[in-house]
Formats: structure tokens, sequence, C-alpha cells
């Protein structure tokens, strides 16, 4: 009978397949829950994204400024992220989240207020922009550590990839329902949906198991942690060069909220509705992308530097787009490979990092891909003031290639270290690495 039912199904075998490996971490309930979560806040974060930069915008009509309160909201996690790993290594994360998103739910209901009002002002901005970013240098190396908790090793690289994907899947919907929004009621609105957003991740954290958790070992308080932290990055070569790369991309070739921005209100001199068309393309790119890849096992230092100068030719290609469509079309491109490279950034630096010291290496990833906005944005603000809009877009393509650059020297500095002693030649898993 067993023979019979699969032998009547052929075509559903290759699709079956498919799903399963593709959305394999799904099967894991407190990772459904943190799915369902995550999905429904992120498309308020995005929408509060692109109100916030139209907001500077209009108040302003300046790119440094959007650069510096990027940097505000970001500045915290340059300084304190290290700190929120100590504390993610302490202490259970699922509680840490909890009280985050609390707190993120109330920034973004204040500024919803303020401007539903017509009382705020930049200062404010900056001022609710710096709170957030207090609150994200402990909430952010906490999710990312978290979802180890939720899934284990086995499944890491499918649930971080999912993840991403999800975050470009609400980059494409957020967004889109940013421009509506904002050309039909109003910029308060925004940031009114996305503090009510929050609910649903808190609502899915207090629905957790605790006993199907993959807890892994705290961290016991002790002098020196944040010390070993960083002593552990600088003596393993494989975590600092991808923390290497992410630095470089962080700092210079994620700034969307500012450079796109920028291109879409200087160069093309569109609308709100255009601003979003651009950020959901690259999220449309990253679904696409996210979408090929998330079955795949192996997170390998080639495969991150492939993905890097992927994204560097792709970003000085959208750099030089002679029309919006085209611009839109190219950041599709952007879009694809950018999920590539943050995925296996993530994974690549969870796998290598022993658990009690996640938490830390992860705030680390926090810096280099949040943390470097205060360095970051204004600079790339700065060029797209003074200089032009395509030369703030090409700048993070230049800076996606050099972390290509870092990754393949140290592909070539592994090899170039094997001994051919058949006592001394690196493990398989070693190997495979960097493959």
């Amino acid at each position: 009978m067993q023979s019979d039912v699969s032998s009547a199904t052929p075509a559903r075998g290759p699709v079956s397949a498919y799903l399963r490996t593709t959305f394999a971490s799904l099967r894991l309930r407190n990772y459904r829950l943190y799915f369902i979560g995550q999905g429904i806040s992120l498309v308020g974060t995005w929408m509060q994204g692109v109100a916030q930069s139209w907001l500077v915008l209009s108040l302003t009509n300046s790119g440094t400024a959007l650069g510096l309160v990027m940097a505000a909201q970001f500045l915290p996690v340059l300084f304190l992220a290290p700190y929120g790993g100590v504390i993610a290594d302490r202490f259970p994360r699922r509680r840490i989240l909890l009280v985050s998103q609390s707190l993120a739910a109330v920034l973004a209901l204040v500024l919803a207020a303020l401007v539903y009002t017509g009382a705020v002002r930049l200062w404010m901005v900056f001022g609710l922009a710096l709170g957030l970013g207090l609150v994200n240098a402990i909430d952010n190396p906490t999710r990312q550590s978290f979802v180890s908790e939720l899934v284990g090793d086995s499944d890491l690289r499918n649930a971080v990839t999912l993840n991403s994907l999800e975050v470009n899947l609400a980059r494409v919907v957020g967004p889109a329902f940013a421009g509506a929004l904002i050309a039909g009621i109003g910029l308060s609105t925004c940031f009114a949906v996305n503090g009510v957003s929050f609910l649903a991740v808190i609502g899915c954290l207090a629905m957790m198991r605790p006993s199907e958790m993959h807890r892994s070992a705290r961290a016991k308080p002790a002098k020196g942690q944040l010390r070993e932290g960083f002593a552990y990055v600088l003596r393993t070569p494989t975590i600092l060069t991808a923390l290497v790369m992410m630095t470089l991309v962080g700092m210079l070739t994620y700034e969307f909220p500012v450079s796109l921005g920028m291109l879409s209100k200087f160069t093309f001199h569109s609308n709100a509705g255009s601003y979003a068309l651009l950020t959901s393309a690259v999220g449309v790119g990253a679904v696409i992308g996210g979408l090929a890849t998330a079955g795949r096992r192996r997170a390998a230092m080639r495969g991150l530097t492939l993905a890097s100068f992927g994204f560097g030719v792709t970003m000085l290609l959208a750099s030089v787009a002679p029309t919006m469509a085209v611009a839109t079309a190219a950041m599709v491109a952007v879009g694809a490979f950018s999920i590539a490279f943050t995925s296996l950034t993530n994974t690549i630096l969870q796998l290598e990092a022993e658990p009690q010291m996640r938490g830390r290496v992860m705030a680390l990833w926090s810096v280099a891909f949040l943390g470097s906005t205060p360095i970051g944005a204004p600079i790339i603000g700065w060029v797209g003031e003074h200089i032009d809009p395509r030369a703030a877009v090409a700048v993070g393509g230049v800076a996606a290639l050099v972390a290509g650059l870092v990754g393949l020297s140290a592909m070539r500095r592994h090899r170039a270290a094997e001994v051919p002693c058949v006592a001394e030649q690196p493990t398989v898993a070693q190997k495979e690495d960097f493959a």
C-alpha cells in the first residue's frame, strides 16, 4: 500500500523535498512562533524606517541631517552592544527580549503622537532615535543568539536564512504600506502601526515552551568577560575575517535609508512612494535569493566572498542607472546578493563560536552591521549631498568589493598555511569552513 501511494504522486516528490529543506526550521513550534511574531513586527519596523527617513528629509531637506539621525540611532550599538552580548550570555534571552520589545513599542508610539500632534522637532527625532539605539544595543545580540536556542546547530543555517528572508519580505511589504499610508493618511500612522506590531512578538515569546529550547550553559558573572570576548575573536581567524567583512559592508554598503532616500528625492526627483519602491526592490531580490538558498546547509568563506563581490558589482550598476525603473531593477539584484552575504556571515559566526561565547560574538556582529552606521551614515549622507547621490551608492559598491578581497585574502592565507604532512593536514570540517 505504501508503494502505491508514493508511485501515485511522483510529481510531488521534488516539490515536497524542496519545501521540507527550504522551510525545515518551521517544523519546530518555538521557531515557528518566533517567525510569526517577527514577521508582523518587521513590517512595522520597515514602515517606521521609511517614515523616519522621509520625516527628517521633510524637516531639513538635508542628506547630512538624515545621516546624523541614523548615526544617533546606531551609536549606542557601536559602544554598548558588546555589553549587550555579555548580558545575553548571562541571562535568559527570552526574558531580555520581552523587556526590550516592550520598550521599543513605547518609543514608536511616542513618536507617532508627536508627529500626529505636529509637535515633532528634529531634536525629538534625534532623542527617540538614540533611545531606540539603546534598546537595540541589548536586543539585537540577544535576538541573533536566541535563534540557536530555538533550533539547535543542525538547523541553524536554515533558520538564519529564513529569518533574513523574513526581514527582506518585510522590506517589500513595509515600505509599500508606508508609501501608501504617508500619501493617504500621514506619517504618524506608520509609527503607530509599528508600535502596535511589537505586541505580536511579545505574545509569541510568551507562548513559547522553555522545555523545547536548546539552551547552552550560561556564562557566570565574572570580571573580564567583555575583554574575553574580544580576545576570543582575535584568536579565531574565521570569525575575525567575517566580522571585518561585515564591518566594511555594514558601514558603507548597507546605508540604504540614506543613499536610496537621496537617490529618489534628489536624483530622480520623486516622492516617498518612489523611495519606498527602491527599498521594496531590495526586499524582492532578497526574497528570491533567500528562497533559492534557504535549503543549503553549508556556510563557508568561499560563498561569503562570492556574495560580497556580487553585492559590490550590483551596487555599482545601481549607481549608474539612468532611470528610476532601471535603478529599481538593479536593486532587486542587490537584494539577492545582500541576503546571501548577511545570512552566510551570521551563520558562520554562530557555528564557529563556542555556545557560551555566541552572545558576545553576535554582539560584535551587531556592532559591525548596525553599530558602524554612526560612522558610515554621515559619510554617505555627506557624499550624497555634496558630491552626488549616485556617488553615495557607488561608495557602498566599492566597500563590498573590498570586503570580497578581504575574504579572498583569508582563503589564500588558509591554503598557504596548510602543511602537506599527513599528521598536520587540516580536517575536512576545517577545510569546509573556507571551501
